[in-house]
């Protein structure tokens, strides 16, 4: 893809993550309720365009718009730090295993392919149950199941750039393999470590959503998209806002990054496997 095609496949997904940003970031100044503190006397409102609760309010009078701004940062606050400690490990393993090939190869897949298939349940259980629910727990539990994709991606573009013109002249030249790993490997990964976060991401959101959902997340008081959603589930009869106003915003921004994903993946030639 021509570099002006890739921008302007980009142009999309980047406004509409933008636009959301926008609204997380500068939500608070724009909303004069707190996401937290009830209002008994204003349960259960149903949205008002043009009123002071757009979005509505729920069971216990807080505002919807407020919840969903708070609940998005959050979300994305634990995705990108889940993200960026999964990058770290699951880069500098796949890095290593795709560079020195061979056995240490072998066993290292090997080792992450015995991981994949622990499922995510049991590993959110026996961290949850290890460690204290809250959001350091849900940043280790979402790192600890992302590492792994990061690593195939990361050690398959590692094992390519291995047999590259310039690592073989490195080689022949008598470099050593210190020194071929950190001046000429690591730093061509740069453009797949980055795809790799947008990857893991919108899986770590989604991810999030979902142990929130089943009540393992940060809790309903700090109101993730999850929780939102789990609290709209829960009284989508007498207040339907309550669950559309969160599964649009999840949509939205899993829909974005994804696509965002998928575009840099074509502007960087980058086979995920």
């Amino acid at each position: 893809m021509r570099p002006a095609a890739s921008v302007r496949a980009l142009r999309w997904p980047l406004l509409a993550l933008a636009t959301l940003a926008l609204l997380v970031i500068c939500g608070p100044w724009w909303s004069s309720f707190d996401p937290i503190t009830p209002d008994w006397g204003q349960a259960w409102l149903a949205p008002e365009w043009i009123g002071s609760h757009p979005l509505g309010t729920d069971a216990i009078g807080r505002d919807v718009y407020a919840r969903l701004l708070a609940g998005a940062r959050l979300s994305l606050l634990v995705a990108l730090s889940a993200g960026a400690l999964a990058l770290v490990f699951g880069g500098l393993y796949g890095a290593i295993c795709g560079f020195y090939g061979g056995w240490p190869d072998l066993l290292g897949m090997r080792l992450v392919d015995a991981l994949t298939s622990v499922p995510l349940l049991l590993v959110a259980v026996v961290v949850v149950t290890i460690l204290e629910p809250g959001l350091l727990t849900l940043v280790l539990v979402l790192a600890t199941y992302l590492w792994l994709d990061v690593a195939r991606l990361i050690r398959a573009e590692s094992a390519r750039i291995r047999g590259s013109d310039y690592m073989l002249a490195a080689q022949i030249a008598g470099v050593p393999r210190g020194r071929q790993l950190l001046l000429h490997l690591l730093p061509n990964l740069l453009g797949p470590m980055l795809l790799a976060l947008t990857l893991a991401v919108p899986q770590a959101v989604l991810v999030e959503s979902f142990l929130s959902f089943l009540g393992l997340g940060p809790g309903e008081a700090m109101g993730s998209l999850g929780s939102l959603l789990a609290e709209g589930a829960q009284d989508l009869q007498q207040a339907p806002w309550l669950l559309l106003a969160p599964t649009v915003v999840l949509l939205t921004l899993l829909g974005s990054l994804r696509a965002l994903a998928n575009r840099l993946r074509e502007a960087l030639g980058v086979s995920h496997e």
